[in-house]
């Protein structure tokens, strides 16, 4: 189990996320466009620096909704190897089987 403090800061990395989520993609619209001005997309990309650094969506780190740990993430069933293979071993991941030889 990952420490509580790990995962309670990565849901406030997601939540941060969210909440700026549009002011951040329209600042970084106006910072590529190269039709607009250098003083006006210099202007944009202080703005965008002046954002909370834990609002970027690269901050939030993949972790196993059953025990929090970031390492051995499997996106499609949003939890780690190790967590899967205690479920699968007991039944509960449909259409996952123990392979034996």
């Amino acid at each position: 189990m990952a420490k509580k403090s790990s995962i309670e800061k990565n849901k406030n990395r997601t939540r941060l996320v969210a909440q700026y989520a549009g002011r951040r993609s329209r600042l970084k619209a106006i910072v590529q466009d190269r039709d607009v001005s250098i003083e006006e997309r210099f202007a944009a990309t202080l703005k965008l620096a002046e954002l909370p650094r834990n609002s970027a969506k690269n901050r939030i780190r993949n972790r196993c909704e059953v025990t929090g740990r970031a390492r051995g993430f499997y996106r499609k069933l949003k939890m780690s190897r190790i967590a899967m293979r205690d479920l699968g071993n007991k039944g509960l991941v449909p259409g996952l089987t123990k392979s034996s030889w």
